[in-house]
């Protein structure tokens, strides 16, 4: 089995708790669908946000999917002029007998627009 990394990103409408929950739980779900992985297959997850959101720590969202045991850590997005607002980015590294080019990163949305050389 070898690890892996996903990627992953999702731009929210606003700054609030509950709309962030929602947004990261279906960014965490899509990634784990897509790649055919189960939170025993995750090794840890790094979390980032803009600078702009406030309400809540993204990793939050994946304790209340059940990842409970997987080691999570949040950190904020660098500042740059003219970045995409409201974004929550993901970077989770995995045990996955899949080759690298078979992985699928996720990203949501307006998102999207951020990799659109690896978004599927």
């Amino acid at each position: 089995m070898a690890v892996r990394a996903v990627r992953g990103a999702v731009q929210l409408e606003r700054d609030e708790a509950g709309h962030m929950d929602e947004q990261v739980g279906a960014l965490l779900t899509a990634i784990l669908e897509r790649n055919e992985l189960t939170a025993d297959d995750l090794i840890s997850i790094w979390f980032t946000a803009t600078p702009d959101l406030h309400s809540d720590f993204p990793a939050a969202a994946a304790r209340k999917l059940g990842i409970v045991d997987v080691p999570l850590i949040c950190a904020q997005e660098l500042d740059i002029d003219g970045a995409m607002p409201r974004v929550v980015r993901v970077l989770a590294h995995i045990e996955s007998d899949r080759p690298r080019a078979d992985i699928a990163h996720v990203y949501l949305g307006a998102a999207a627009a951020l990799r659109k050389d690896i978004a599927q």
